[in-house]
This record gives C-alpha cells, sequence and structure tokens, in this order.
C-alpha cells in the first residue's frame, strides 16, 4: 500500500507544482479546500475548524479526524497543554497515519506543533490521498488516473467539455456541473450554461452540491476562475468527494433495485398462486355438480322412448359441448401449475403448495372419478332404449290378444245367451252336445293363449314396464272374463244333458262340418293374427328368418286351400240333404270361412313388402354399420400414429429446443386439423343412434373409445410442449446451453423405462451416475453405521422428492441439475441489500423504505414486515432480516 500511496503522491507532484507551493494563490487554494475537507468529516462529532494550520496543533482535532475517516480508535491522548504532550499526540496521529501503510516522508511532529503551514498542507493532503482518493480505481488504474478516467467518462456527452487535467479543466466550472448533471439531472439545467460564465458556473455547481449532495463549499469560485492553473490537490480533493457521494447513491440505487426485482417476483408467484386455487375451485365444484347428474342418469330408469333419446341428447351435448372446455381448462390448470413451480424454483423460492383438497392429485383424482363414472353411460341408455322397445312391442301383442280373447269370450258367452235349448228338437239338442264337445278344443286353444296372456303380463311387470298397473290389472280382467266363461259353459252343458234325453238326433255330416271348419277357422284366426303381428328386428339375419318362415307358410297355402274345398263341397252336401235347420255344432258358415280366407290371401302381399321394407331398412342400417367402422378405423390407427410422432417429437439428437416447440406447435395444427373427421365420426355415431343401431361387427371401437383417444391426443400435444417450454425456461433462467439441457433429457429418458416422466430412486441414483454425478453406493451405505446414513443420495432425494414419494420428476430433476450449475439470488444479498439502505442498522425505517423503494413496492414491505425488538430499536423500527429469510421459504412470512 506504502508503494502505490508513493506513486500516486509522485504523479501529483509535477515539478511546477512543487514550486507552485510556495505560490500564495495555491497555498491558500489549498488550505481553503483542506480546511472544508476536514470539517465535511468533523461536523459529524460537532467539530468545526478554522485552519488546519492553526487547529491541529494540539494533535486532538488530527486523531479525531483519523478516527473519523478511518473508522478505528487511536491510542489516549495527553490532557496537558505543554508542547510536549501536543508533540506526543501529533505523533500517534501519525504514527496511525503510517500503520495504514502510508510513507510520511519530511513531515515531523513538531514542525504541525509550531504551525507549518507547507508540512501541515503535506500531512492533510497525504491523508486525503489515503483515505479519500488510493481507494478510487477504475479500470485496473492508479488512485490519480482513475479519478481523471472516472470524470473524463462522466463527462464526454458533453459540449464544451474536455477533462484532461486537475487544473485548468475545471477552471469553466461545466466539468462540475457535468458530474452533478449526469447523476442527478434534475438538480442542474445544464443546456443554459455558457462556457465564458465560469464563476456563475463554478458557484451554481458549488451551492447545488452543498445543498442537495450534502458536499461542503471547498473552492472559492473567484479564486478558481481567475488563477492561470489552480491547484490540482484542491481540485482533486473537491473531486472526490463528488466520486464518493456519488458512488453511495449509486450503491443504494443497487440495493434498491435488487429488493424490487424480488418483491416483483413473489407479487406475480402471489398472483398464480390465487389464480390456480379460483380455477381449481371452479373445476372441483364443476366435477363435484356433474357426477350426482350423470349417476341419476344411468341409475334412474326411464318410463319412455322418448325419455332415453331425450336423455342420449342430453348426454351427447355433454360430451361435444360442456365438457371439451373443461378439458382445456383442467390441462390449462396443470400447465399453469407446472409453470408456476418452475417460476418459484428458478426464483429460489419454496414450492407452492395449494390449499387442501387441491393439489393436481386431487383434480387427477376427481376428473378420473367423473370420467369412471361417464363410463357405459350411453350404452345403458341405448340398452334401456331396445328395453323400452321389446315392451311397447310385448304391450302392443298383449293388448291385441287380449282384444282377441275378450271378444270370443263375448261371442262365446253371447252364443250360450241365445241357444233355445227348450224349444230344439233331438237332432238340434244331439248337435248341440257335439258342438259342446268339439267346443273343448276351441276351449283349450283359447286357454293357452289366456296363458300367453298372463304370460306377457308377467314379463311386462317384472321389468318395470310404466304401464304395469294397466297390464295387470287387464291380465286380472281377462281372468276374471275366463272364469265367468266357465261358469257359463258348464251351465250350458248341463242344460243339454238335461234335454239329451228327448233330443238324440245327430246330424253327422253337420258335425263332419263343425269338426272341419272350426280348426280351419282357428288357423284362419292364427295365421291372420301372425301376418298382423309387428315385429322388430336389429340385424339382416333376423329379417331373413322372418322371410324364411313366411315363405314356409305360404308353401303350406295349397293343403289349407284343399281343406277349405273340402269344407265346401261338405257345406253343398249338407245344403241337398237337410231342408231346415241349422248346424247345431257351429255357428261358423261357409261364406264367412271364405271372407276370413280371401282376408288372408291379401294379407300376404303385404306382408311380403312389409319384410321386404325391413330387408331394404336392415341393409341400410348395415351399410351405415360398416360406414361408421370405416371412419373409425381409420380414425384409431391416425390418433395411434399422431401418437408415436408425439412420443418421438423430442427424440431427433439435431432438433433444438426451439425446433422441437416449434414442431409441437406444427404437430398440433395438424391435430386441429383433422377436428373435421372426428366431427363426421359424431355425425355418423348420432345416425346410427337415431336408428336404434345396437351392435356393429365390422368395427371393435365405440364412439366414447374414441372420444378418449381424441382427448388423450390433445393433451399429449400440450403436455409435451410444456415440458419443452419449461425446458427452454430453465435454459434460459439458467444460463445453461442447449447442449446441456438435451444431456439431461437423453439421461433422463433413457432411464425412464416405461415412459411416464418419473424415475424411481433406483433409476434416479443410476441417471446421476451415468451423468458424472458422484452418489455414495449401495453396498457402502450397506456397511455404513446408522449415524452415517444420510449419504449424499439421500440428501439429494431431500431436494428432488421432499415428500418421499419414491418418484423423481423431470422437472424436479431438471431443476437440481441446473443448480448444480448456476447462481441464484439469495437470502443473505437480500439483506446485504437492505442493509445498505438501512445505512448498516440491525433494522430499518418506514420513511428509508419509502425514500429507496418505489410506492406500491414499499408498502407491500412494510406490510409484511415484522416490529424490530433489538436493544436499539427506535419506534416504527423494522425487522428486515426476517422478511428476507421470508421470501425464500426459510421462516413464515
Amino acid at each position: 500500500m506504502s508503494d502505490r500511496h508513493s506513486s500516486d503522491e509522485s504523479e501529483s507532484e509535477e515539478p511546477t507544482e512543487k514550486e507552485g507551493l510556495l505560490d500564495p494563490a495555491w497555498e491558500r487554494q489549498q488550505a481553503k479546500t483542506f480546511t472544508a475537507w476536514c470539517n465535511s468529516h468533523l461536523r459529524k462529532l460537532g467539530i468545526h475548524i478554522e485552519s488546519v494550520a492553526h487547529d491541529f496543533r494540539s494533535g486532538v482535532n488530527l486523531v479525531k479526524l483519523l478516527e473519523v475517516i478511518s473508522g478505528g480508535e487511536i491510542a489516549r491522548l495527553e490532557a496537558g497543554k505543554m508542547k510536549i504532550h501536543k508533540v506526543n499526540n501529533v505523533k500517534k496521529a501519525l504514527d496511525f497515519v503510517a500503520s495504514k501503510g502510508v510513507n510520511l516522508i519530511g513531515v515531523g511532529a513538531e514542525e504541525i506543533v509550531d504551525g507549518n503551514l507547507k508540512m501541515t498542507l503535506g500531512m492533510i493532503w497525504t491523508i486525503i490521498l489515503r483515505f479519500a482518493i488510493q481507494d478510487i480505481s477504475v479500470e485496473e488504474m492508479s488512485a490519480k488516473e482513475g479519478l481523471l478516467l472516472w470524470c473524463q467518462k462522466k463527462t464526454s456527452p458533453y459540449k464544451n467539455v474536455n477533462v484532461t487535467n486537475f487544473h485548468t479543466s475545471f477552471k469553466d466550472g461545466l466539468a462540475f456541473c457535468a458530474l452533478i448533471h449526469r447523476h442527478r439531472p434534475d438538480l442542474i439545467d445544464y443546456n443554459h450554461l455558457r462556457k465564458e460564465n465560469a464563476v456563475y458556473n463554478l458557484q451554481y455547481a458549488f451551492e447545488v452540491a452543498e445543498k442537495e449532495l450534502d458536499i461542503p463549499i471547498m473552492l472559492d469560485a473567484n479564486d478558481i476562475a481567475s488563477t492561470m492553473r489552480p491547484d490540482e490537490r484542491a481540485i482533486m480533493t473537491y473531486v472526490s468527494s463528488y466520486y464518493h457521494a456519488f458512488a453511495s447513491s449509486q450503491q443504494a440505487s443497487q440495493a434498491a433495485n435488487r429488493i424490487c426485482k424480488v418483491l416483483n417476483v413473489n407479487q406475480e408467484n402471489e398472483t398464480l398462486m390465487e389464480e390456480y386455487e379460483s380455477l381449481a375451485s371452479g373445476l372441483l365444484e364443476w366435477i363435484e355438480h356433474m357426477i350426482p347428474w350423470i349417476d341419476q342418469m344411468r341409475e334412474q330408469r326411464a318410463s319412455s322412448i322418448s325419455e332415453v333419446k331425450a336423455r342420449l341428447e342430453e348426454f351427447r351435448t355433454y360430451r361435444l359441448t360442456v365438457k371439451p372446455p373443461k378439458t382445456e381448462e383442467k390441462g390449462k390448470l396443470i400447465t399453469d401449475y407446472n409453470t408456476l413451480q418452475t417460476k418459484l424454483r428458478l426464483s429460489n423460492r419454496p414450492a407452492f403448495l395449494p390449499s387442501e383438497g387441491k393439489l393436481i392429485n386431487d383434480i387427477e383424482k376427481a376428473w378420473d372419478n367423473l370420467e369412471t363414472t361417464e363410463r357405459g353411460v350411453e350404452q345403458h341408455l341405448m340398452s334401456e332404449l331396445i328395453r323400452l322397445q321389446r315392451l311397447e312391442h310385448l304391450f302392443a301383442r298383449f293388448s291385441q290378444k287380449c282384444d282377441s280373447l275378450a271378444a270370443w269370450i263375448t261371442e262365446t258367452k253371447a252364443f250360450f245367451k241365445k241357444d233355445n235349448i227348450a224349444e230344439a228338437d233331438l237332432n238340434e239338442l244331439l248337435g248341440k252336445i257335439k258342438s259342446d264337445d268339439a267346443f273343448d278344443t276351441d276351449m283349450g286353444i283359447h286357454s293357452e293363449r289366456l296363458e300367453q296372456i298372463a304370460n306377457l303380463a308377467h314379463d311386462m311387470v317384472q321389468q318395470g314396464f310404466s304401464k304395469a298397473a294397466e297390464v295387470a290389472a287387464r291380465s286380472q280382467a281377462m281372468n276374471g272374463l275366463w272364469e265367468n266363461l266357465l261358469v257359463a259353459r258348464t251351465k250350458h252343458r248341463e242344460d243339454l244333458e238335461q234335454a239329451r234325453e228327448t233330443q238324440e238326433k245327430i246330424d253327422t255330416m253337420r258335425l263332419e262340418f263343425a269338426k272341419k271348419a272350426n280348426p280351419f277357422n282357428n288357423w284362419l284366426e292364427g295365421a291372420r293374427e301372425d301376418l298382423l303381428d309387428s315385429f322388430v328386428c336389429h340385424s339382416i339375419e333376423e329379417v331373413n328368418s322372418l322371410v324364411t318362415a313366411h315363405e314356409e307358410f305360404k308353401a303350406c297355402l295349397p293343403e289349407f286351400h284343399q281343406i277349405f274345398l273340402d269344407i265346401q263341397q261338405l257345406q253343398q252336401e249338407i245344403d241337398v240333404i237337410a231342408t231346415f235347420g241349422s248346424n247345431p255344432y257351429t255357428n261358423l258358415e261357409v261364406d264367412s270361412l271364405g271372407t276370413k280366407w280371401n282376408e288372408l290371401l291379401q294379407l300376404i302381399p303385404q306382408r311380403d313388402q312389409i319384410l321386404q321394407d325391413a330387408l331394404v331398412k336392415e341393409k341400410k342400417k348395415d351399410e351405415l354399420r360398416k360406414t361408421f367402422a370405416n371412419h373409425a378405423n381409420w380414425f384409431a390407427n391416425w390418433t395411434t400414429e399422431e401418437q408415436r410422432k408425439i412420443s418421438e417429437s423430442t427424440m431427433g439428437p439435431d432438433l433444438s429446443l426451439n425446433e422441437q416447440l416449434a414442431y409441437l406447435a406444427e404437430l398440433l395444427e395438424e391435430v386441429e386439423g383433422y377436428k373435421p373427421q372426428y366431427e363426421e365420426l359424431e355425425n355418423l355415431n348420432k345416425l346410427i343412434q337415431n336408428e336404434v343401431i345396437f351392435n356393429n361387427p365390422y368395427c371393435k371401437h365405440t364412439m366414447e373409445s374414441l372420444n378418449v383417444s381424441w382427448e388423450e391426443l390433445h393433451n399429449s400435444v400440450a403436455r409435451q410442449k410444456n415440458a419443452v417450454e419449461n425446458q427452454i425456461l430453465v435454459r434460459d433462467s439458467k444460463g445453461i446451453n442447449e447442449e446441456q439441457v438435451k444431456e439431461m433429457k437423453s439421461a433422463f429418458d433413457h432411464f425412464d423405462k416405461n415412459d411416464d416422466g418419473r424415475l424411481d430412486h433406483f433409476e434416479f441414483r443410476a441417471c446421476l451416475v451415468s451423468l458424472g454425478y458422484n452418489v455414495d453406493t449401495e453396498e457402502h451405505l450397506n456397511h455404513a453405521a446408522d449415524s452415517d446414513r444420510h449419504s449424499d443420495f439421500e440428501r439429494v432425494l431431500q431436494m428432488v422428492d421432499p415428500d418421499m414419494t419414491g418418484q423423481v420428476t423431470f422437472n424436479a430433476f431438471m431443476d437440481f441439475m441446473t443448480q448444480e450449475a448456476s447462481d441464484m439470488d439469495t437470502a443473505e444479498q437480500i439483506i446485504a441489500s437492505f442493509r445498505v439502505l438501512a445505512g448498516d442498522k440491525r433494522y430499518i425505517t418506514p420513511e428509508e423504505i419509502r425514500r429507496e423503494l418505489p410506492a406500491h413496492q414499499a408498502e407491500y414491505c412494510i406490510a409484511r414486515m415484522s416490529p424490530y425488538e433489538g436493544h436499539d430499536a427506535v419506534p416504527g423500527s423494522l425487522d428486515y432480516m426476517s422478511f428476507a429469510t421470508a421470501l425464500y421459504g426459510q421462516s413464515d412470512l
């Protein structure tokens, strides 16, 4: 240090300057400047001197000055007023200066005590060099050169200013004004200054510096302007005060900027956290609302076909219109959460822990529950639709059979009622008895129909038909009618038996007619009922089965036509033989049978046309199945291929992260371009539902599975894109190059065997070893003592898997690896910045915060800082240390 001081002093001691020390003008300038410089420091102790030559003679003020500017303490002073006491005090001061590496050549304590002005000025100049100028260093230059270079750099933009020395370059005062304006443009109106107004410029600068910068006036404006070559030492001393004043201001500004930067990051993160909480709450509330609605749609049994169709349309609207925005909202929530956690890690902040029940895992679990609830709803509704259609068909058959049987019972009871047994002759009675015998066969046939009605009613009631009560009542009513018929028939038979003794004539031919006509009539009615019977088919095979049965029916028509001819022939024979009376064995007539036969012949071509129409309809449905199958199979293969592209999107060794991001953006646009094909599938699926097509043998894919593939494809592109964006964010924030990011990504993917973006602890250890990171081996840990089990690897796990889930995500892995190669803001740095603003105090006041920070950030700090409770606390003082540690999660904010 002594060598440097000597060189600085020798630089300023040019031959002309040594001669100039004898110049009274220079000596006067130095004395005034040095006296003002000393007073600028002594005023901190409430001391003021008039002359350095006189007021330093006792050594007391000299020691006080050195203690103030050095911050140290000097040996106890001697209180006596004799010269020896003064000499000893001055010597202690000079020894202290010498202990700081300053070589005081030619300066003795007695000369100072004697008031030797030249020696005193030389001593003060040496002190100024050591404590005010020596520490100035600009671009590794010496003190004087560094101060000169600082002046040149600061004044270079200003016109009429050319600083080349510390004497004539400052005569016109513009250099002083330029220095002030450069740092505080609000204090100097530089554009109105003129080079020729030197005294005004100098006085203007001196007064502004004293008033606004707390720099005492050390020079006389008239002396500087009128002296051909002002004293260099005086100018340097005064200029060094500018340097220190502006350097202190710059340090405070830098400290304030650092705090503002940290607070900005903290406030942005708090906003992101609040947005996440709000979005998560809304999504969870929506899911909680939708699950009971979907459960009700599946569990509540519909009462009509129209109701089921309405539910199908409502569910389809939910899946196509309501759910997709929520799917996008969920993806955005996960992306925003990952981005927030990355920003927190990059800014060295603690990880964001959402409110209870709002973790990403909670969101995923709720979403999985929603999709689990959705599964099978559409299939259930289609099954319900078919069930109701079948029940409606059963109800139609039930009603038809009830009407037919009720009409027969009514007709039969009416026959019993009008039968005039009492007035019948023997032949009529015998005929009636035989007719009653034939009636047993008819009763058996209609008894089977009654059983069919009961079975149909039982099926409909058991299956929860909406008209079950009506069906049960009708079935019970039919049973009542049948019981009444049995009673009527029994009575009729008893009447016949009573009259049999007198009525034994039997008309064999009429009996034969009845035996032939009745079965034929039953066949006609059964055939008519079959031809009029409605049907519901769901495949071509079912229609073909009905066609085959119909063709077999037509093949037996000639046989029954011959039976009808035989009946006609028999009736003709009866008409020839019988001259009076009617057939007592049946109420059937050939004409009525002929009418029924002709009606049957007319129904056959109608049935042919109905079956042909059904076959055409089923063929159209089959074509619709094939069309859907072709589109669905192509769409499923396309989504599989797109998933493969996504998985390979970041595997290209020659692709940069930005290129990968661009590729993924193109891939996302490509996927969106296929949305019309997806919508066409939806339209085909709606047509299939409208046609009540349940199965499709040409395709294994359902619209529900294709919808899942479509959503998974969107989510995969978004998830991969978000991962690359986070890698870019890590790369740009941490200052690591893209090759390092690729190397880390490649190593992670190599050990991620199941491609789920996570490594277990064993895979993570192997990955670290592959990257050259030194971790303890498993064998070493097995032989280590219990107290030594906390290895480096376990400490790493505390960073990447703090919850010890057994899994390390890619983001956590990247954060750890980038932290190894980068530096971040720390709580200690923020504490140091606040200490600068507080003037080295352990506390800070609200006034100091508002003076140095922008208003909104100042109030942010004041609202969150705890009161300072140290022994040196003043009213309103705040604890900035606990506030800084809280910003980094080391304590509570």
